[in-house]
């Protein structure tokens, strides 16, 4: 983008104002309190405001006089506006950030950085019009990197606001579990040699299940999500994937063939802690996407890190497999849409917990048509696929997979008769990419214990300033305030009205006789 050349002129009221060509970007009569209405018409529970266009700063002075939000101002070419007067007192403010000629990954970065929903309520943008009018192809841009950024961040609440309590008490009470089997590893696989299948639970699963058996017969190893894993009858997996927090994991294995022995479970450190209690299995931690599992492994044990953000299981089975280095994959029951009006593969959790729960008011029909219908189906791709259906969160949970295969080092392919939507076969880039998730260290021999940890942990949650910004927080205190963010998330959904220095208060609170329970 060119330099822009600017000028400057007095208003009535003495202030400096930038003219951009022939359009003066603020009032010639009182800038100031043009800009103190803008703001006025601000909500009050804003506590984020993105501001594009900087002009003479009266609209982020406005704004940092009159709210309490954090305030972002874009834009390009300021050194000319920068220069004419003293913005030492918007520059050096630690609600204020200025991000000039920044590029997409750098404005969605800062945007997903700083915008913490739970501390900041809702997010505001402001056109300072003259220039964005200027430039409009330019800011339309900018425009759409930012609602990319609150997609993201929107995903991120929502899970979080569900399931953020839930997370926090499970991995505190999973430290003790953790600390004992530690040393359990994934061992005896060649990743060079070893052919490998990911069982999901699709309705497929049912047809499949005699390819899996001779797959099995031939040596192949199994990779098996909990989900999937009632319903193999005599076929022995070689690993058990889990990862979500909620007691349904509970139904997965409980139903499970018993003789099995020493299979190796593979748990999200956020798992319900009673999953590590079953016989028959090895427990194995990892670490998924929860900033308090990220920071548990860079500062007490480093667990292997599994990418979960597909959102499902069998997502993360494809992880594993990556972080595990196997090159030829092969997917049974993946089918990412009920087929033929069929949930799950029979022998799964759902078919036993319905059965409990049915009577003469609620039958057993009604029970898995009310699951069956419980989101509305998508419209169908294409006729072929009039008898497979795909809700919102299937068709996510199938773009984020073919994703994730297609950007792995391995040949993958789908199992005969899997009505599926995933492609067959999926052409993979054979170069040689590095596989991010390894250990990144081993367990220090002098590591403090996990009830020292905890109590650690603790201590630095009490230890934390009543600032709400991150700006204003040292490195390991923006570490401990993220990993409550998830919690902070949870207690804002059920209270929305609250401030943030009272909800941040609240966390620390609550979340700090959480782990007193346990010490």
């Amino acid at each position: 983008m060119d330099e822009q050349n600017y000028t400057f002129i007095k208003s009535r009221t003495g202030e400096l104002v930038p003219v951009l060509g022939s359009q003066v970007l603020h009032s010639t009569i009182d800038p100031k309190r043009e800009a103190q209405r803008i703001v006025s018409a601000i909500p009050q529970e804003t506590g984020f405001i993105i501001i594009l266009g900087f002009g003479g700063g009266f609209i982020p002075e406005a704004a940092l006089e009159l709210t309490s939000a954090y305030i972002t101002v874009i834009d390009f070419n300021t050194s000319q506006l920068l220069k004419s007067r003293d913005y030492s007192h918007l520059l050096g403010n630690e609600r204020f950030t200025l991000l000039t000629d920044a590029s997409k990954e750098e404005i969605i970065n800062h945007i997903v950085t700083h915008y913490k929903p739970a501390l900041y309520g809702s997010i505001q943008t402001i056109p300072l019009r003259t220039r964005v009018g200027a430039d409009k192809s330019l800011f339309d841009s900018v425009i759409e990197y930012i609602y990319e950024a609150i997609n993201i961040c929107s995903g991120d609440y929502t899970v979080q606001a569900h399931f953020g309590k839930r997370w926090f008490s499970n991995i505190i009470r999973n430290i003790k579990s953790a600390e004992v089997y530690e040393n359990n590893q994934l061992t005896g696989i060649n990743p060079a040699t070893c052919k490998t299948a990911i069982v999901a639970a699709g309705p497929s699963l049912d047809k499949q299940l005699q390819s899996l058996a001779d797959f099995k017969s031939d040596n192949g190893f199994i990779i098996c999500t909990d989900t999937a894993l009632p319903a193999l009858n005599d076929i022995t997996p070689d690993v058990v994937v889990s990862i979500d927090c909620q007691f349904i994991s509970y139904y997965h294995l409980r139903y499970c063939n018993q003789c099995w022995k020493n299979i190796p479970l593979v748990l999200d450190i956020a798992s319900p802690p009673l999953l590590c209690n079953f016989t028959g299995f090895t427990p194995v931690f990892f670490s998924g996407g929860h900033p308090l599992a990220r920071y548990i492994s860079n500062t007490w044990f480093s667990f292997p890190f599994l990418d979960t953000s597909g959102g499902n299981v069998t997502y993360s089975c494809l992880s594993l497999a990556e972080y595990l280095g196997i090159k030829n994959i092969t997917i049974f029951g993946a089918d990412f849409s009920y087929v033929n009006n069929q949930t799950y593969a029979r022998g799964t959790y759902i078919y036993p917990y319905f059965d409990k729960r049915q009577n003469r008011l609620t039958p057993l029909e009604s029970l898995h048509s009310a699951f069956l219908y419980r989101s509305p189906f998508l419209p169908a791709e294409n006729e072929k696929m009039k008898n497979i259906h795909e809700t919102q969160s299937l068709r996510y949970y199938r773009e984020k997979f073919d994703e994730k295969a297609a950007n792995i080092n391995a040949d993958i392919y789908c199992a005969t008769r899997q009505k599926q939507l995933i492609t067959n076969t999926l052409t993979v880039n054979n170069e040689q990419r590095t596989i991010k998730n390894k250990l990144v260290k081993k367990p220090s021999l002098t590591k403090p214990s996990g009830f020292e940890f905890l109590e650690m942990y603790k201590n630095d949650i009490l230890a934390l300033p009543a600032a709400q910004y991150m700006k204003n927080l040292n490195d390991k205190q923006k570490q401990i305030l993220t990993t409550l963010l998830p919690y902070a998330a949870a207690i804002k959904k059920r209270n929305p009205l609250l401030k943030s220095g009272d909800l941040l208060e609240i966390v620390k609170e609550e979340c700090v006789k959480d782990i007193e329970k346990i010490l």
